[in-house]
């Protein structure tokens, strides 16, 4: 049962409740936009913040974990910082308000701001579903972020890098892209914070990928100890259109990331990985959903967790394959270190097939780090923790060689290395 009646208002729905009628004279957008946000926001109040009762949320109670949301701040402030992979074109986003000026080759760029004012952002606000907690949040709030179109053929020489920089406070940020045929590229999706006062962030990406595209997507997150964040990217392939998606978390407090796919073109090809660095008592959830619409196509995902202290991981993924989607070949993997007794992790991998002829699979492992792996490496004089590190440094770095692009691999890398010399 996913209804929600008659609950009364937690701290945290007051407070998003009171913000936005606060807010709501300083909102951009026209009648369409500003009629879209009452509409999410009366939804909003009638569902509140899902429960584990919902079930794409049993296992991440927003309800009960976020307990409080700070108020817009706009005495903070955040400067934007150097990309992931350098000589990236950047196009930034700080403390939600995005650079107008900020151009890219081959790119046309727009403000999601002025997509507000001038309506066309109107249809693009509205939940998926009804258990759809971050588009209500996101669509009711957003005020910035980026539209971008590839025109047909375009080839990116180098990344682009989409990044969002936060102080404090909150932040709502959107970013519609369109692929157009035969493009080819590389994105990073950044999300970073300065200081160490509470922030809240919501973004929502929706892509599409014309006939032909290949792009690789990554989603690198390292918001604060402190921090809440709420992702969601939503994708379209068309036909025979190939995507790399990268979901890698490193950060925040309570984090919920979606990543909702539909495969709506014969020869597409999906590949996620995904590494999930916890530590502290972060809750970290990443729940996935791709559907096969159309035959001979292809998806893969492999989930790699890395859990310490007394963190929660969680991982919800779910292929659908409609009736007449022939040929399907989909298979998903989540493997899990859990590398403390206080830890915690939840895996739900699910098949919901309708077609006869596919091959689609599903798998889920945890373990703890292989003793006479370890034994081996401190036999050669290599101290305890660096030992264990190295270990867990494999275990992650098999998905991130994948990518083939050695700046970008040596970036994430040195990333990843960072943060397990923090934690390890």
């Amino acid at each position: 049962m996913n209804m929600q009646t008659g609950m009364k208002l937690s701290v945290a729905e007051t407070a998003l409740c009171e913000a936005y009628d606060h807010a709501l004279g300083e909102l951009p957008g026209d009648g369409a936009v500003l009629a879209a946000r009452d509409t999410l926001i009366s939804d909003f109040k009638d569902a509140g913040l899902p429960t584990r009762r919902v079930e794409a949320w049993h296992y991440t109670d927003l309800k009960a974990l976020l307990r409080a949301v700070p108020a817009f701040d706009p005495a903070a402030s955040a400067a934007k910082t150097s990309p992931l992979v350098e000589g990236s074109s950047v196009l930034s986003v700080v403390n939600g308000v995005a650079d107008a000026r900020a151009t890219a080759s081959g790119v046309t760029v727009r403000t999601f701001k002025d997509a507000l004012a001038d309506g066309t952002a109107a249809e693009g606000l509205a939940a998926r579903d009804r258990d759809d907690a971050i588009g209500r949040i996101n669509g009711a709030f957003v005020r910035d972020g980026f539209v971008l179109d590839l025109p047909a053929g375009t080839e990116l020489e180098a990344p682009l890098e989409i990044q969002t920089v936060q102080n404090a406070g909150q932040t709502h940020t959107r970013f519609p892209v369109t692929f157009g045929a035969n493009t080819k590229g590389t994105i990073v999706e950044r999300h970073v914070a300065v200081g160490e006062t509470a922030a809240f962030v919501t973004s929502i990406s929706d892509i599409a990928l014309g006939d032909g595209a290949e792009i690789t997507w990554i989603i690198f997150q390292a918001q604060g100890a402190v921090d809440t964040h709420l992702g969601q990217i939503r994708i379209t392939l068309g036909t025979d259109a190939k995507l790399r998606l990268y979901v890698i978390n490193a950060g925040g407090k309570l984090v919920r990331q979606e990543v909702h796919v539909v495969v709506a073109g014969e020869g597409a090809d999906l590949k996620l990985r995904g590494i999930n660095l916890l530590g502290g008592e972060t809750h970290t959830d990443v729940t996935f959903t791709v559907g096969h619409d159309v035959p001979n196509t292809t998806s893969t995902e492999v989930i790699r967790n890395v859990i310490f202290d007394r963190a929660r991981g969680v991982f919800q993924g779910q292929i659908r394959v409609a009736p007449d989607a022939q040929k399907t070949d989909a298979k998903m993997s989540c493997n899990t270190l859990l590398l403390s007794d206080e830890a915690d992790f939840s895996a739900k991998p699910e098949l919901e097939i309708f077609a006869d002829d596919v091959q689609c699979g599903h798998g889920a492992t945890v373990i703890d780090i292989d003793h006479v792996q370890l034994f081996y490496l401190m036999a050669r004089g290599i101290p305890e923790n660096k030992a264990r590190a190295m270990l867990v440094n494999a275990f992650v770095a098999e998905i991130v060689e994948e990518l083939e692009d050695e700046p970008l691999v040596e970036a994430l890398e040195g990333v990843i290395a960072v943060w397990l010399e923090k934690h390890a």
